[in-house]
């Protein structure tokens, strides 16, 4: 799997705008394979922060996204930015859950 965070810092007058073109390209995705999940997060102590999530399958699934027509619309919101956002791709291997907070606890005892 892999994750896509772009951290950005929208200008207030813009944001209303970003987070049309960001709505509507995570409905997007929605269709498309591959694509395990988009979010939008907003930071609750500045205002002016939108963090845009993807989750995709695969590296090739990612690579047909971001060469994708559609993709533009996201780069157009990352030109709104106030400075350079901030783009990071993870590659997760494994994962897992509560069970990681369980064994941690139960060894500290």
């Amino acid at each position: 799997m892999v994750l896509a965070s772009i951290r950005m810092t929208i200008p207030r007058k813009k944001r209303d705008q970003a987070l049309k073109i960001l709505e509507s390209i995570a409905g997007q995705n929605k269709v498309y394979s591959g694509c395990l999940g988009s979010h939008i997060y907003e930071d609750a102590l500045e205002s002016n922060i939108i963090v845009f999530e993807e989750k995709w399958r695969s590296e090739e699934d990612l690579e047909r996204h971001l060469s994708s027509g559609e993709y533009r619309a996201v780069l157009l919101v990352m030109e709104m930015a106030l400075k350079h956002p901030e783009v990071k791709f993870y590659r997760i291997s494994t994962s897992t859950g509560m069970e990681t907070i369980e064994k941690a606890r139960s060894s500290a005892r």
